[in-house]
């Protein structure tokens, strides 16, 4: 169930990421997270009932919650219309967390390694942008989610089903690669935007002579 539930976060990322870009309306988006984050609560805490307190279980588990709470959370927020200051400082310990299985990961599984720092990036910037309000981060952080959200989830438990992942190093640096472009192109994407807006005022329009000008006239 680990590997659907990644499969189903990659279509998340990437409408989150739509919502950040102003082209998805945040309540229209808040069903798809609500539904996600229950499946990533539910089903850890029946396998690790059904484990019999696996220590190796609990291991592999426990980032779930992490991603399940998030997108429960998220889609809370934009029901109740709540505050967002403390689910911006709950994305930050996401991100120390999944930080911290990035450098776990990286002598064992370089690919997955990749995609832990993927995801801390993605709450780090979660993080700025709901507790440090830092808004001029949403364009580029809507453009990193919706490059690297499907790729980093969706694609990569297509991999693991079908028993075709990879630990070589040459792909760790092919996916390092992937992270390194994508970023590129989120900053590209963003300034293209920016360019794209007016510079200059309208011209006024003409001005008309007041009545008692006209009058005295």
């Amino acid at each position: 169930m680990g590997t659907i539930g990644v499969f189903l976060v990659g279509v998340v990322l990437l409408v989150n990421g739509l919502v950040l870009l102003n082209v998805v309306a945040p309540r229209s988006a808040a069903p798809l997270n609500l539904f996600v984050g229950a499946l990533q609560i539910v089903f850890p805490t029946i396998i690790l009932i059904q484990s019999g307190g696996d220590p190796a279980v609990a291991a592999a588990t426990w980032p779930t919650y992490l991603f399940g709470i998030t997108y429960l959370y998220y889609g809370l927020n934009i029901v109740f219309d709540l505050e967002s200051e403390g689910f911006g400082w709950f994305c930050a310990f996401v991100a120390v967390a999944v930080a911290y299985q990035a450098v776990t990961t990286a002598g064992t599984d370089p690919v997955f390694a990749v995609i832990w720092l993927t995801w801390a990036i993605m709450w780090g910037l979660f993080f700025a942008l709901l507790a440090l309000d830092a808004q001029s981060l949403s364009r580029f952080a809507g453009w990193f989610l919706v490059l690297l959200g499907v790729p980093s989830c969706s694609v990569s438990s297509i991999f693991l089903l079908e028993g075709t992942w990879t630990t070589s190093p040459v792909a760790g640096f092919a996916a390092l690669a992937v992270l390194a472009l994508a970023t590129v192109s989120a900053v590209v994407l963003n300034r293209i935007q920016l360019r794209t807006a007016p510079r200059t005022a309208p011209k006024p329009a003409p001005s008309v002579p007041a009545p008692e000008l006209a009058q005295a006239q």
